[in-house]
């Protein structure tokens, strides 16, 4: 991997076919091109990550602007409340019933990747300060998605799983139930053990840990998901819940450009010296918020 320099990044809707393809042959990379994930009715050259819940999303691309160079995107859904959760690609593998009962809009976030050469944190916050401009432009009032950890072998994440256990799981209103027919239930697996915090901080994906710094909470179980070679977790955060810190970091120095938003370089520095300082206030191994993907 090659270190990338903070810079100037734009976040934009994806508007053409060939938008959404190069939004689809970079997820491809994200996902290390497993076999299972392609598109194998195109020539190899075009060979994509894609599903049929594209057609229902939309898109979006995180560009450097110095280059034109796509470095991240990730796909939202829009829904009118929780009536709409079967609509939703988390519907797919959570039974979801409890949250149809939530009144407000909400957003699912998925496909999150950032390209594999590039190393920058602060692709991460500019996406971050996308979402905060899209769910104030259309008032939602929760973001949910599936967060994935690489790999199968559950062995690896024993820590993180019994720290979601212990602190982070989903309120009792909202819990997903099962329906995958794979899982592993941690919730109840690892009841009995104490996580060492930080390991389990090692073991989280760095998204997560994003999450969960914003008062985000995850289902009581993990998917195994062998045909992307992932186990994921349902991860939900009430927009009212996140702390006034975070939320002021996530809009800090928006600049309307649009739709979407697009912030110059003296204010993403400025963002990074406040989430440093955030970090060293919290006094937690979590409080950076760095580059990696959502996937769902």
């Amino acid at each position: 991997m090659r270190a990338m320099p903070t810079g100037r990044y734009r976040v934009r809707l994806a508007t053409t076919e060939d938008d959404l393809r190069a939004a689809q042959r970079l997820r491809l990379r994200a996902f290390v091109g497993h076999p299972a994930c392609l598109a194998d009715d195109l020539p190899g050259s075009e060979r994509l990550e894609r599903d049929d819940h594209d057609a229902i999303c939309s898109h979006l691309l995180i560009e450097d602007t110095r280059s034109g160079a796509l470095v991240g995107c990730f796909r939202i859904l829009p829904l009118a409340s929780g009536a709409e959760i079967g609509r939703s690609y988390s519907a797919r593998y959570y039974h979801l019933s409890a949250l149809r009962r939530f009144a407000g809009p909400m957003i699912e976030v998925g496909r999150f990747c950032v390209h594999p050469d590039v190393v920058d944190p602060a692709i991460l916050r500019e996406a971050w300060a996308a979402l905060a401009r899209i769910v104030d432009d259309r008032g939602a009032e929760m973001l949910f998605g599936c967060t994935s950890f690489t790999g199968t072998d559950v062995a690896g994440y024993q820590d993180a799983f019994a720290m979601l256990r212990a602190r982070h799981l989903a309120p009792r209103r909202w819990l997903p139930r099962v329906k995958a027919p794979d899982v592993f239930r941690f919730a109840r697996l690892l009841r009995r053990r104490a996580p060492d915090a930080r390991a389990a901080m090692a073991e989280m994906p760095p998204l997560l840990r994003s999450y969960l710094l914003m008062g985000g909470w995850v289902s009581d179980h993990a998917v195994v998901d062998r045909q992307m070679n992932t186990l994921h977790v349902f991860t939900g955060v009430e927009v009212r819940s996140i702390p006034p810190g975070r939320a002021r970091l996530l809009r800090a120095g928006g600049i309307d450009a649009g739709p979407i938003l697009a912030r110059p370089p003296e204010v993403t520095a400025a963002v990074t010296a406040e989430v440093t300082a955030a970090a060293g206030r919290c006094g937690r191994d979590d409080a950076p918020i760095e580059a990696a993907f959502l996937h769902g």
